[in-house]
């Protein structure tokens, strides 16, 4: 798969822009603040109907504006496709494939696949533990319509429970047919989860090798699932997990066990990551779980995902960005989009591309086509 031309209007601090993609490599050459950051978070939005930043739809409208609207042409499974995306102040967003609107946004997750890798990632590691179930949800829903609809009613329930606990209702009967609710699909946001932490756990510790070199230290993935509790038994009952809770949180009024605190622990050598991992290290693990998550996208929806690489070299050494860069230009990886301060780090991609590649200079959210011989 990949993204051939994008129109946007609006969009943050980008007034107009019509661009023509290459299908291997697209590179953004710019200052901060630009606007380089701003397109990638927009082909972002085209596939998962959310910001990467996670700002709110209002604020992703250009200043002074009331609608915003990105259009975009890709080659899907060797057919043409074309997503329309609107949004106007006031009301609700609007997309649209081949012209036809969605009936539910969730029916478009995972049809078309991304992979972005920004210096956000760091919450991964140094972040709390929602950070983790957010990026946990945001890849298995793309592969999994049944996970993404589990876990869509498993947020409905715990919502209606937590709405009974701030209001102070004591009914077992009230509680027991919501958490019934919850627990039907407690299991499988369990299990699925657990399954794709062991198997990105694998993948991932083979590109930080890669990456870091095959001498370097090992790294590690663990799921900490609330359902692996021994309050929930050997059955993994979120029934039983809830009731050995229900008088603490009828106390502090909000739900404090269950799925929505499962959480991902990350090591090096066997240490905590958080604690123990220089800049450099943390950048080349959550560079090595992108690259991981690329692959598990691959295998299970059968497309290779866009790689949106937002300012990725920062903070890596040139061999470490040399070895990034000779992985994602290599067969395994589809189209590329990569944004940079720094010319001698994109003319480094350019001498290691032998495809196609295209180069933009991006100024106050303007973009100008340039050749590699452009300074």
């Amino acid at each position: 798969m990949h993204l051939d031309h994008l129109s946007l209007t609006n969009f943050k601090n980008i007034s107009e822009a019509r661009l023509d993609f290459s299908p291997k490599i697209n590179c953004f050459l710019g200052n901060n603040g630009m606007g380089k950051s701003n397109l990638l978070d927009a082909i972002f939005y085209l596939s998962f109907c959310r910001s990467f930043s996670g700002m709110t739809d209002a604020m992703l409208m250009k200043r002074g504006e009331d609608f915003t609207m990105a259009k975009a042409s890709y080659t899907r499974r060797g057919a043409d496709e074309e997503l329309t995306l609107g949004m106007a102040r006031g009301k609700r967003k609007s997309l649209k494939r081949g012209g036809k609107e969605y009936n539910r946004l969730s029916e478009h997750i995972g049809l078309f696949p991304i992979v972005m890798a920004a210096p956000q990632d760091i919450d991964l590691i140094r972040g709390a533990g929602e950070e983790r179930r957010r990026w946990m949800n945001m890849v298995i829903s793309q592969s999994d319509k049944r996970y993404l609809d589990a876990l869509i009613r498993y947020n409905a329930g715990l919502e209606q429970r937590n709405r009974l606990l701030r209001a102070g209702i004591v009914d077992n009967m009230l509680y027991e047919a919501i958490e019934r609710s919850m627990d039907a699909v407690a299991r499988y946001i369990h299990q699925a989860r657990s399954e794709w932490v062991d198997n990105l756990s694998r993948i991932a510790s083979g590109y930080y090798k890669a990456i870091a070199g095959d001498e370097a230290e090992s790294i590690g993935l663990s799921f900490r699932g609330s359902l692996d509790s021994p309050e929930a038994g050997e059955e993994k009952s979120l029934l039983k997990l809830l009731d050995s809770a229900r008088r603490h949180d009828e106390a502090v009024r909000h739900t404090g066990v269950g799925p929505h605190r499962d959480d991902i622990i990350l090591t090096l050598d066997g240490m905590p990551m958080r604690r123990t991992g220089s800049q450099g290290q943390c950048k080349t693990f959550t560079t090595a779980l992108r690259l991981a998550q690329y692959d598990f996208l691959h295998e299970a929806t059968g497309l290779r995902p866009l790689l949106l690489l937002d300012d990725v070299f920062d903070k890596l050494d040139s061999t470490r960005v040399e070895r990034i860069m000779k992985l994602v230009t290599g067969e395994d990886f589809g189209q590329i989009f990569v944004t940079d301060t720094n010319r001698d780090h994109l003319d480094e991609i350019m001498r290691h591309t032998a495809g196609s590649y295209t180069l933009w200079s991006v100024e106050n959210g303007r973009f100008t086509k340039m050749t590699a011989q452009d300074s």
